[in-house]
């Protein structure tokens, strides 16, 4: 059983309760433009070059046998990702480390090696594994895998997931998972399909086979300005939590920009640029429409 990672985050403790592992996990369906891990987008390894890191050596141009570096003596090495072939012949010769390549394909055997490092910590916090992304349930059955073993080994696990997925995936999750992180973006069809790409109605399909579940539910609400933070909405999604979820909390995530980097370096352009962040004011009146509709609530 093998998985696509890109990250195993240790001594994570904004993941689920404790002191946790994540592991992040490749793929996804969704294209949020506010997205903080857009290394998590597709599923196969990509470059990644860190222009601020660079100390514009050249070195990589030598070791490049696809001719996918050219070099500006001003600005550094260009590479062209389509003639890449991710050999890692220039990541091994960079001696700034501003090349790598991010995502690698991992056995169950392999994550839990790195994992298990922390069982004691997770054991003392009351922490544990997380799976997170991308979304993880376009690789359900390496979740499930990884889940089991951490089952069998008592050790916590939580899924991190949008619903972008499958019935089958999401029970297939669901049958080793102690606790769900939901992301909920919005509640309206078509906004929804236009800031995500994926339909509204298979993400409420998932997040009802949760509730009915009786598996314990943070439902997590990222608040983007200008983007899914209007009034209507909010309470649209304060109301439909209340009705389905009512003993579940719920996490605001204020928007942060600390991924717009990523977008650079994986020559990605990233959409919302200069977008503002949340005000007090944003985030308060946020949490009383939710307060409001009787649920607990937390701006995280």
């Amino acid at each position: 059983m093998e998985g696509n990672v890109f990250n195993i985050q240790r001594y994570s403790i904004d993941d689920g309760p404790g002191i946790r592992s994540t592991v992040f996990l490749k793929g996804c369906p969704m294209r949020c433009p506010w997205c903080s891990n857009p290394e998590s987008l597709i599923k196969e390894p990509q470059l990644l070059y860190r222009f601020t890191t660079c100390k514009k050596c050249g070195d990589c141009l030598s070791v490049c046998e696809d001719g996918a570096i050219t070099f500006d003596p001003e600005n550094g090495p260009v590479f062209d990702r389509e003639l890449c072939s991710l050999c890692g012949k220039c990541v091994k010769n960079c001696i700034s480390q501003a090349i790598n390549i991010t995502g690698e394909t991992m056995s169950i055997e392999q994550v839990w090696k790195t994992i298990r490092k922390d069982l004691v910590y997770y054991e003392e916090s009351g922490g544990g594994v997380t799976c997170s992304g991308g979304e993880i349930l376009l690789q359900p059955d390496f979740v499930a895998e990884l889940f089991k073993k951490c089952r069998e080994n008592g050790v916590h696990t939580c899924a991190d997931t949008a619903g972008g997925g499958s019935e089958s995936a999401m029970a297939k999750v669901l049958e080793y998972t102690d606790l769900v992180y939901f992301d909920l973006k919005c509640l309206d069809p078509a906004r929804h399909l236009e800031l995500t790409g994926v339909p509204l109605d298979i993400v409420l399909r998932n997040l009802k086979m949760i509730c009915e579940s009786a598996i314990p539910i943070v439902i997590r609400v990222p608040l983007i300005p200008e983007q899914n933070d209007d009034e209507d909405g909010l309470t649209s999604i304060a109301k439909f939590v209340k009705e389905n979820a009512p003993d579940s909390t719920v996490h605001i995530m204020p928007y942060h920009r600390y991924g717009e980097s990523k977008y650079t370096s994986l020559g990605m352009t990233y959409s919302l640029s200069g977008l503002r962040e949340n005000t007090q004011e944003d985030l308060s009146r946020a949490h009383g429409i939710f307060e409001g509709a009787g649920l607990t609530v937390e701006v995280r």
